[in-house]
Order: structure tokens, then C-alpha cells, then sequence
């Protein structure tokens, strides 16, 4: 009977164990001030702006909010790049909508971008026809 006992207790505990799996996905919550003097090298502009994101860790999914004024001129892109904080680097998701001053969006990312992700590795950045490499920028940063 003791037997019997520690058996469904060890099963219980075992299917406890496994139905918690997806309770350890987290959401992260991130954000990224956005200013002139961030931009590699730094441009002078009166612009700035903010984005909050959330990831997702099971899912992957990045979501996104953010606005932007003071800007020379409209935006006329916006992109997550990869680079640590001081050098540009690639764009990795582009961002829609910044030239109407607020924007948001979602995209999924892959194991490569979120491992740079939560390492400190992305900056968004804001472009315009003044300053076609990036008008405003920040890194993103939990």
C-alpha cells in the first residue's frame, strides 16, 4: 500500500511539473528613449521620443508602442537594428507608421535576434530627409 502510495504521489507531482512548463515563459517588458545625441555619430535636433515593447519568450513575439516629435521633418523610416550601444548596425524589423508621429506594431522573432534582444543588443532608430542615417535614436533596454 506505501507503495502504491509514493507511486501516484511521484505521478502527481510529475504531471504537476509538466503542466507548469508554460507558466515559465515570460513576458519582458523593454524600452528605449529615443534622442539626437544617441545617433552614431551624434546630430543636432530638438527631436526625441519613447518606445515600450513586450516579449514574449514562449511566443517570440515582439510588440511595440512609440512616438516621436520635434522631429526636422516627417520620419521617413523607422527600424529595430542590431548593434550594441555607441555603433550602428544592421536593420533587423522594420517599423511602420512613425511618420505619423506614434506608431505600433508586432513581428516574431527568431532565436538569433531575441538572444540579442535580451542581451542589450537592438536600438531603434528614427529616420528623416535631413538625416537620412537616423535622426533619433535608443538602445533597447529591459
Amino acid at each position: 500500500m506505501t507503495t502504491t502510495f509514493v507511486r501516484s504521489g511521484l505521478a502527481a507531482l510529475a504531471c504537476t511539473v509538466l503542466l507548469s512548463a508554460p507558466a515559465l515563459a515570460a513576458s519582458i517588458n523593454l524600452k528605449a528613449d529615443l534622442k539626437s545625441s544617441n545617433e552614431v555619430p551624434p546630430v543636432d535636433s530638438k527631436g526625441s521620443g519613447s518606445v515600450t515593447a513586450t516579449f514574449d519568450t514562449a511566443s517570440k513575439q515582439l510588440s511595440w508602442k512609440g512616438s516621436v516629435s520635434g522631429l526636422s521633418g516627417p520620419a521617413t523610416a523607422a527600424h529595430f537594428h542590431s548593434a550594441e550601444s555607441g555603433k550602428n548596425g544592421a536593420v533587423v524589423v522594420p517599423i511602420a507608421g512613425a511618420d505619423k508621429g506614434s506608431f505600433e506594431g508586432s513581428a516574431t522573432l527568431t532565436d538569433a535576434q531575441a538572444e540579442e534582444l535580451m542581451a542589450g543588443k537592438w536600438y531603434v532608430n528614427i529616420h528623416t530627409a535631413a538625416n537620412k542615417a537616423g535622426e533619433v535614436r535608443g538602445q533597447v533596454q529591459k
